[in-house]
């Protein structure tokens, strides 16, 4: 994974390539809501890396039978 500045502010492209976090996964929790912290400029979508760092971070699971959020 490359490194990428925490602040600067991702395509949904990007952070698939950076996260792999699919960009149909991202576009439908846009909508759906449970996805990362999004910022919208106009009709754009923009993700800051450390959003997504923290929101992978918070979805850390020990078991699968364990709700996210819940491994600390």
């Amino acid at each position: 994974m490359k490194q990428i500045a925490d602040e600067r502010l991702l395509t949904r492209k990007e952070v698939e390539e950076a996260f792999g976090l699919s960009k149909r996964f991202l576009e439908l929790a846009a909508v759906n809501g449970g996805g990362p912290i999004m910022i919208k400029i106009g009709r754009s979508v923009r993700y800051r890396a450390s959003d997504i760092r923290c929101w992978i971070d918070d979805h850390a699971v020990k078991s699968t039978s364990q709700l996210p959020g819940s491994a600390r």
